[in-house]
């Protein structure tokens, strides 16, 4: 390619073509490139979109507020009240997220690639991005393959890298202390959904809610995760599960088990005694699904010279409910708007392209470092201490206040009028203390996220000090 950019977006998929959106509206000449046929923008895998579907409406208001895309019905697929997440015993449940939707994925991917172009981007299908192409330390371009396997470069003034966990342009990045290479298979689950048609059982709405999302924690069922049944349209329904490879692997030689990923889902369908006759939906060849996605904090630092990293490239899904598409909504549209800037200023550098990091911290992700903590103490638990935790030792409102990362005033003097009983669940109890002191200091330090390249390597060391501390204490015990 002879063309020059000033800035190119790799990978398609929601972050992707809302930078491309973003980025084009202020003023850019921006290239999206996609390895997908148009037909299937955005798609992740062979067998689908993969995901859950589900997204808030305050991710919704967000982006058409940011760069104008308003989303309607087909691609609002169904409104849902919230999100209630139940107890292993099904006999408690806290409600959390807020009102929100559960999309159509691949009606959206067509919406969303067509609003970039609108907006004034240039696309190319069949374009495998293979790397960075990399001068006097920064990224001037990527190099990759198109859909005759012809090799192909081409230069831009920034590149945003939207092209997933797996993303080969943040992997061959030089070394350097802002943007990691790699995700510790710690801090990755691995799923698996059905999108299918259902013959309904009863009305128990623990099982299945027509106007709200549910997941189902349960550490035999989905170690280390949570099961979900999410409403969708023409009665059926997005059902999954998310596991962790220490937990699962945990769990399997307690209870004398070989079960699989595969197998899981299959076991928690069939253990579900309200949705049955479970027959896959192969619209859009997106009936099942299979993926990984981190359950972490967003990467310490967003930007690289001449790079800017959006979406699952940099661990966005949120720590508890692996949810993606609300942050990489997010995460798309502040990074074309300040990418456009750093064009139109003539200034790619890591300290003005810094501004995304802390504009990203500010709408969404100062939470995530203190809901990781949470994530490492829930995969401590058993589901008897799970079940015991939610009836005991939390109210449903300070459930929901740590779910939105606001973290509540927990004391165990306070705490003895809730029958706490047995060193067991003293014990336990404590444990959390200590989860919801660390989850404090993390939002402490990320309420000062440093404002420049220049305070990082001090405040990243005190980050990921404290997050060893929480893993060396907080290991896996599903069983």
């Amino acid at each position: 390619m002879e063309k020059q950019y000033d800035i190119i977006v790799a990978g398609a998929g929601i972050a992707g073509c809302l930078a491309a959106a973003g980025a084009a509206k202020n003023g850019a000449k921006v290239l999206l490139l996609d390895r997908n046929d148009p037909a299937q923008v955005g798609k992740k895998t062979n067998w689908g979109w993969v995901c859950g579907d589900a997204v808030a409406k305050s991710h919704i208001e967000f982006v058409h507020k940011e760069i104008g895309l308003r989303l309607t019905e087909p691609v609002l697929d169904v409104e849902v009240e919230g999100v209630q997440v139940f107890s292993p015993d099904l006999t408690r449940k806290f409600q959390f997220e807020g009102a929100g939707y559960s999309l159509d994925r691949p009606k959206l991917a067509k919406v969303i690639v067509d609003f970039a172009k609108k907006s004034g981007a240039e696309y190319l299908a069949h374009h495998e991005v293979e790397g960075p192409i990399i001068e006097n330390d920064a990224v001037v371009g990527v190099y990759g393959r198109d859909e005759k396997g012809a090799q192909y470069r081409v230069n831009a003034k920034i590149v945003i890298d939207a092209l997933g966990i797996a993303s080969t342009i943040r992997r061959k990045l030089p070394k350097n202390n802002y943007i990691e290479n790699t995700v510790s298979t710690d801090d990755i689950e691995s799923t698996g959904r059905y999108i299918a048609e259902f013959e309904q059982e009863g009305d128990d709405l623990r099982y299945y809610d027509p106007k709200n999302a549910i997941i189902h924690l349960n550490q035999k069922l989905a170690p280390g995760g949570y099961g979900w049944v999410f409403p969708k349209s023409k009665h059926r329904v997005n059902i999954g599960i998310g596991v962790e490879k220490k937990s699962i692997e945990l769990r399997n030689t307690k209870m004398g088990k070989k079960d699989t990923l595969h197998m899981l889902i299959d076991q928690y369908a069939q253990w579900n005694p309200v949705v049955k006759g479970l027959k896959v939906d192969e619209t859009d060849s997106n009936g099942k699904g299979y993926w990984s996605v981190t359950v972490r904090r967003q990467f310490d630092s967003l930007v690289y010279p001449g790079y800017m990293g959006a979406g699952d490239s940099m661990a966005m899904p949120n720590p508890i409910s692996a949810g993606g598409i609300g942050p990489a909504m997010n995460a798309g549209a502040i990074a074309g708007k300040i990418a456009a800037e750093a064009v139109a200023a003539k200034d790619t550098s890591i300290e003005y392209l810094w501004k995304y990091n802390t504009r990203y911290n500010e709408v969404y992700g100062s939470k995530t470092a203190g809901l990781e903590v949470l994530r490492v103490y829930l995969q401590s638990l058993n589901n008897e201490l799970i079940d015991y935790g939610m009836s005991k030792f939390l109210t449903e409102k300070e459930a929901v206040d740590i779910s939105y990362g606001i973290i509540p005033e927990i004391t165990l003097a306070s705490t003895f009028n809730k029958a706490l009983s047995g060193l067991s669940n003293i014990n336990a109890f404590k444990n959390l203390l200590s989860a919801v002191k660390k989850m404090k200091e993390m939002n402490a330090l990320y309420s000062k996220y440093p404002d420049s390249p220049a305070g990082f390597d001090a405040w990243k060391k005190l980050v990921n000090e404290g997050m060893h501390d929480v893993k060396q204490r907080f290991p896996p015990n599903p069983v």
